[in-house]
Formats: C-alpha cells, sequence, structure tokens
C-alpha cells in the first residue's frame, strides 16, 4: 500500500469541554500542498454491544436522540472513561448501567470508525452471550432509558426493514450475527 500520510505541521483546538473537542490542523500532504484548516473531531473511545438473553432475546435501549430529534432503539453503548482500563471493561460498565444486564461471556466482533475523514476516535464491539437482568439501572443526569429485550428474529427483521438508524449499530448487529452465524456471506 503506498503512504499518503500527511504531515501534521501545526494544531490548534477551536473548542474543547465534556461534549466536544474540535481542533484545525495545518499539514502537509506528500505532494508538498498545504491544507489548512483541516477540522478533526475527538472524541473517546465508543463502544456498543450486541447483547443476547439466554432466552434468546436482545438488549436494546430506547432514548431520545437530539441530533436527529427523534426517541431511537439502539444498541447499548457509550464512551469509554478516564477511570476505564480497555474497551471491555468500558462496555461491561454500560450494559450494566444503561440495562442492569450483565454476563460473563464478551466476544469483541470488529472495531470500526464512524468517520476516519475527520473523527480520531474508534469504536469497539461486542457480543455478550446469556446476559442476565442482575443489578438496577444507573442512568447518568442526561439519559432517559427504556430497556426493550426483544426476540432476536424480530431484531433480524428490523435490521432488514432499516429500523435502526444508527450506523454503528447496524454494523455491530451485522458483525454479530456473522460471528454467531445467522447472516452467511
Amino acid at each position: 500500500m503506498q503512504n499518503f500520510n500527511w504531515q501534521l505541521l501545526e494544531s490548534k483546538h477551536i473548542i474543547k469541554d465534556k461534549w466536544i473537542s474540535l481542533r484545525a490542523d495545518t499539514c502537509k500532504m506528500p505532494n508538498g500542498k498545504i491544507v489548512t484548516p483541516y477540522y478533526v473531531y475527538e472524541y473517546p473511545t465508543w463502544v456498543n454491544v450486541v447483547a443476547i438473553t439466554k432466552q434468546k432475546e436482545v438488549v436494546l435501549v430506547e432514548q431520545y436522540r437530539h441530533g436527529c430529534q427523534k426517541t431511537l432503539l439502539e444498541l447499548p453503548s457509550g464512551g469509554m472513561e478516564l477511570s476505564d482500563k480497555s474497551p471491555l471493561e468500558t462496555i461491561k460498565r454500560e450494559l450494566a448501567e444503561e440495562t442492569g444486564y450483565t454476563g460473563a461471556e464478551f466476544i469483541h466482533t470488529c472495531t470500526m470508525s464512524a468517520n476516519p475523514a475527520n473523527h480520531n476516535n474508534l469504536t469497539y464491539c461486542f457480543l455478550a452471550l446469556d446476559v442476565e437482568l442482575t443489578k438496577d439501572i444507573n442512568l447518568d443526569e442526561t439519559e432517559q432509558i427504556r430497556v426493550v429485550l426483544k426476540p432476536l428474529d424480530e431484531v433480524i427483521k428490523s435490521l432488514k426493514n432499516n429500523d435502526f438508524l444508527q450506523a454503528l449499530h447496524v454494523s455491530s448487529l451485522f458483525h454479530a450475527f456473522m460471528y454467531i452465524d445467522i447472516i452467511k456471506i
């Protein structure tokens, strides 16, 4: 593969707070062309999980998403916090906090980028098998979540019907279903 890497000449933050970090970079392309400004969104590592109960139900969360101004059905997910030691630890925490479900078997199915052109983070996707309700939910002050258990075959139908809007969750569902050999390629 040819190296088309840009050289970073300068970088400054336009905004940086707990919700968003945006920086403007000045870069030099291999052909010498200077690109300025090139904006990069800085986010923490993201995680999500396809959690399946022993009864073959998928644990989903229904919550409002202000960006699209809709209430959506999604996978349990979240961002890595400074106290988290790994993406696996993060998704175990997020699943328990958002849904009360825990499990022993978590399988890393894929790692992806929401948009490698201007996002600096990665999303780690997991499959959790035989999860059980063991805790009370513990939501952040800005979260209002309803936990929804949906039979696996209904989730597959919802996926085919384009009912899931969050692209990273759609990708995670496909990877999880390929792992458990529901989708043949």
